[in-house]
């Protein structure tokens, strides 16, 4: 080990030692999660009390948490939408006992219009606090690959893509903190934070990677796998330009950049033109530039997420990342982290019961007027629930329509993984078949009867003599009928073995087998981009829907042909 290896290494032991304090506390927290959490919920209370939205809901009369259910109702953002609205105005009293609130989170624009999530510096600590504990945790379980202290390739959103009419930026979260970052912490990412101001996907996948080629990469993290396919496939097609561009110094000048960013990015970019000749040999003999071929597997880490709907994306990684290790990046969004995921190859994370007060209800009765409500204590392993935190920065019983099963315990605290989106479903004959259904069906035909998909979605379709559902797939990966038919059969097998419901009604004829329905190469890529521009969103955080519940969806859609099992 050199000897600025070791100096590195040795600061980066001082500078997590908090953090390394924090995780054994937090551990010790775990083991009694109904005290910790009924004592977070008050004290939120407390502060709040003073609120506009405090004293709707007399807080001040709280003294247990069943005085807060029976103030509070569950509900959707919809309901303190009002109250956010007036703190975009510079009411910040409407909701939030904080004065300050440093910026809007947007959420990601997947279900529907954006939400603006206020954050203030309590939400800024509690966040900062997960991903420490997240990162001490990674860094240890990969200490034989010496990542610590090494680059990080990471790629977020833009900070403000416009202000409150109180003057206050709103914009992606991840983009955010990597522009206030400390600049001992900043020196670490590769990618400069403006690069999330460039709105042309192919323009900012391309700064992200000039800045990275020339770099001894250790992490590369995106909170979405599609980014990371994306990524490395953009790597191959602009290869002669990235190696030129290494070689020179330069940036080319063909890119869709906006004046000030690629001011701020010129002078920044390095120049190594031995790096450039290497990477040129590799690709020369390999005919292609893959990350693997740029960063070795042995030296490198991915994090991302690995539940929901992940899994297409999932399997493509491999072809271009070898095979090290991925991390999930645990259950998060605008709204705030709500899992930390304390082991590897899992997209099981434990709740993080020091920064929001958690509430579940049983997958079945979320619809029924008066549903079984549930504390992180009472919740049973192998049971899905949907998750209502409760936050200190206005989020009250807040119904995100996550859908979460408990994998396990740590300590007495529920680890849990995300499944989908609880909105994502669809019923032609009383079959209510969900995303969760459809991922898990697809993965697990996937590992046993092998079919290549970039994308793809199911729909129902409707048909006078017996409805059915279809599975949406691309030209290129619908090209071998054969082995298509195979696969569907799987599928429709599958899909009653996850949904006994579906099961009973392919089984009376009230439903069709599933079918293929094949649409030309890049329809999906088309699709996503229109439903972002049309809700709004960061691309990273966009998750593609597996089930899509519109009837007439296959209306909208170009269909070459179906194919049948």
């Amino acid at each position: 080990m050199s000897l600025k290896r070791f100096l590195l290494v040795r600061l980066g032991r001082l500078l997590t030692y908090p953090v390394r304090r924090q995780l054994r506390q937090f551990e010790v927290a775990c083991q009694n999660p109904e005290a910790v959490q009924t004592a977070l919920l008050l004290g939120i209370l407390r502060k709040q009390a003073d609120t506009q939205f405090g004293r709707d809901h007399k807080f001040g009369t709280v003294r247990a948490v069943a005085d807060f259910r029976a103030n509070v109702p569950v509900a959707p953002y919809e309901y303190v939408a009002p109250y956010i609205e007036k703190v975009q105005n510079g009411d910040t009293r409407a909701l939030l006992a904080d004065r300050r609130v440093l910026m809007f989170a947007l959420t990601s624009g997947t279900t529907a219009s954006r939400k603006l999530i206020p954050v203030t510096d309590a939400y800024l600590a509690a966040y900062r606090r997960g991903w420490n504990m997240w990162g001490v945790k990674m860094y240890r379980d990969n200490r034989g690959r010496r990542i610590a202290m090494r680059p990080i390739v990471q790629l977020g959103g833009d900070p403000e893509e416009f202000r409150t009419p109180a003057g206050t930026p709103c914009g992606n979260l991840s983009g955010y903190t990597a522009m206030v970052q400390k600049r001992i912490i900043k020196r670490m990412y590769a990618v400069p934070y403006v690069t999330g101001k460039i709105k042309d996907a192919r323009a900012r996948y391309y700064v992200a990677l000039r800045f990275s080629v020339g770099r001894n990469v250790s992490q590369l993290m995106a909170a979405n796998p599609s980014t990371l396919v994306q990524l490395a496939r953009t790597l191959d097609a602009e290869k002669e330009h990235l190696l030129r561009d290494l070689q020179n110094g330069t940036l080319r000048t063909d890119l869709d950049i906006p004046a000030d960013v690629r001011a701020y990015l010129e002078p920044r970019v390095s120049r190594d033109a031995t790096r450039a000749r290497e990477l040129s040999a590799v690709a020369s003999k390999m005919g292609r530039l893959y990350p693997q071929d740029v960063w070795p597997t042995e030296g490198t880490v991915i994090n991302t997420w690995t539940g929901g709907s992940m899994g297409p994306y999932l399997r493509q990684l491999p072809q271009y990342y070898g095979t090290p290790p991925v991390h999930d990046l645990g259950l998060l969004a605008s709204e705030g982290r709500f899992t930390i995921p304390l082991s590897g190859d899992t997209a099981s994370g434990v709740l993080d019961i020091w920064s929001h007060y958690f509430e579940f209800v049983p997958e079945a009765e979320m619809e029924s007027a008066r549903p079984t409500v549930l504390g992180a204590h009472e919740l049973q392993e192998g049971k899905s629930y949907f998750i209502l935190p409760t936050t200190s920065y206005g989020l009250y019983r807040y119904h995100i329509s996550d859908l979460v099963r408990v994998t396990g315990f740590y300590g007495r605290t529920p680890e849990v993984e995300f499944l989908g989106k609880g909105h994502r479903f669809a019923n032609l004959t009383g079959e209510k078949l969900s995303e969760y259904h459809v991922t898990k069906a697809f993965d697990a035909v996937a590992r046993e009867a092998p079919l290549p998909v970039t994308a793809y979605s199911i729909a129902p379709i409707w048909d006078d003599r017996q409805p059915y559902y279809a599975l949406f797939l691309e030209e290129p990966d619908a090209a071998n009928d054969s082995l298509l038919k195979r696969f569907l059969a799987a599928l429709d097998a599958r899909l009653g073995v996850e949904n006994v419901e579906y099961a009973a009604k392919r089984e009376s004829g009230r439903l069709g087998p599933l079918r293929a329905a094949v649409v030309p190469a890049g329809t999906w890529g088309t699709w996503d981009r229109a439903q972002l521009a049309q809700t709004g969103g960061s691309p990273e955080q966009y998750k593609h829907p597996c089930l899509i519940g519109d009837l007439k969806f296959r209306d909208t859609m170009t269909v070459l042909r179906e194919v049948g099992v």
